[in-house]
């Protein structure tokens, strides 16, 4: 069973990013509209995080990418297919030891504003951040050893920050790009 692991946040995540993004870029080159840096390493106001890069690649045609699936496996990822969110390609790398999570939608899917307005309303509110940073100290302690637990644990919390962010950002968007 994978242990939840929460360490304090470190530039290093940037840096591995960008190493991960090069690799992928060249593995999806002809597929790739954009590759964006998402979750809790991204932001450096969480403060912690578990150790593990995630990755949203958003490409013009999803189907495409299941050719994909051997190439990322001599990368040493696991295919994962949709796991659960319609829509999604999924590809895990690190098996008990996780290092990246790799998210791959359809341009126009819903979950890619979620996910990059999410990671945009927590650097701006860094006050958000910070709790959502506690909590994640907090659960990995109490659940160090059951993973689903902890995710569970953070459920409430990271709905009611997404409404938070889609609310925000459609404000956000209103007051700063008026006809």
């Amino acid at each position: 069973m994978r242990k939840t692991k929460i360490v304090p946040w470190t530039k290093e995540w940037d840096r591995l990013y960008m190493i991960e993004a090069e690799i992928l870029g060249e593995i999806f080159e002809h597929e790739i509209i954009n590759i964006f840096h998402i979750g809790s390493t991204s932001v450096q106001a969480i403060g912690y995080a578990k150790p593990i890069i995630d990755i949203l690649i958003v490409v013009e045609n999803i189907s495409n990418i299941d050719i994909y699936n051997d190439r990322m496996s001599d990368f040493e990822y696991e295919v994962r297919d949709e796991n659960g969110i319609t829509g999604r390609r999924y590809f895990v790398k690190g098996k008990e030891k996780r290092t990246h999570h790799v998210h791959i939608f359809q341009i126009g899917n819903e979950s890619i504003n979620k996910h990059l307005h999410f990671k945009n309303y927590l650097i701006h509110h860094p006050q958000e951040a910070k709790k959502y940073g506690d909590l994640k100290i907090a659960l990995g302690k109490e659940f160090p050893n059951n993973t689903y637990q902890y995710q569970k644990g953070k459920e409430a919390f990271v709905n009611e920050l997404m409404v938070q962010a889609l609310n925000w950002q459609e404000n956000y968007l209103s007051r700063n790009h008026r006809l």
